[in-house]
């Protein structure tokens, strides 16, 4: 999938400082990084790295301590709380390790949810969910429960739900840290599969074998980029 070379993750010297006990942790130090539309982007390193922290941040979950963050070339530091969920709900899937299912929720339930915030219509919302569904290969388990799934099967679902609202960007944390390799291999070939139909997609990993999936890999140690690697032929 080649880039439209427009900008839509810009983080210009963004630092995360955490005080506990009058201790300060460094999570993040002047990090500065630019995400295309279109792109898969890894963001790999090792555990206490940064990369989780990096990812809350892109993901309007938490705030840097300094630097600019623009989103679709808008700056989202000024943003009120309000305004950064309603973001959050229109303008970003997240893709958990731990899946994020709420389990007295059917499947079908889960993936309307985030789109039940949005006050969106109910024909609208059936027919996102379907076709979200669809895309993941889990239409047929639309009214089963969290609990009669397997791993791979809930994660698909935690796609579907990501995809359901047409973020502009997907953001997936270690979406295969529970699973075993076959269904982490067919999670991967799913993400590698949206996105080549368009979807932009940043992922943490500490996997460099998923790593390999995406076309560019920024690694991350000690709250820095130290490097970055553009894959000339990602894993298919």
């Amino acid at each position: 999938m080649t880039t439209e070379n427009t900008s839509l993750i810009k983080l210009e010297g963004v630092t995360k400082v955490f005080l506990t006990d009058e201790v300060e942790t460094h999570a993040l130090s002047g990090i500065h990084m630019e995400i295309f539309k279109g792109e898969f982007v890894s963001i790999a390193g090792p555990s206490g790295c940064g990369k989780s922290t990096l990812l809350s941040i892109l993901g309007l979950l938490d705030t840097p301590s300094d630097g600019t963050y623009y989103l679709n070339s808008r700056p989202v530091h000024g943003l009120t709380l309000p305004e950064r969920a309603r973001i959050r709900n229109r303008e970003i899937g997240f893709i958990f390790q731990s899946f994020n299912l709420i389990g007295d929720l059917t499947v079908y339930e889960n993936v309307e949810l985030p789109l039940t915030y949005r006050g969106m219509p109910a024909a609208e919302r059936k027919q996102r969910v379907t076709e979200a569904l669809e895309k993941v290969g889990m239409g047929h388990r639309a009214k089963h429960l969290p609990s009669q799934l397997s791993g791979g099967q809930q994660q698909r679902v935690a796609v579907a739900r990501a995809l359901a609202g047409s973020p502009a960007v997907l953001l997936a944390d270690e979406p295969t840290g529970n699973l075993d390799s076959k269904n982490g291999d067919a999670v991967m070939e799913l993400l590698h599969n949206l996105h080549k139909t368009g979807s932009t997609i940043v992922m943490v990993t500490h996997d460099a074998r998923f790593a390999r999936h995406s076309e560019r890999t920024i690694h991350v140690f000690d709250g820095r980029v130290v490097e970055e690697q553009v894959e000339s032929d990602p894993t298919h």
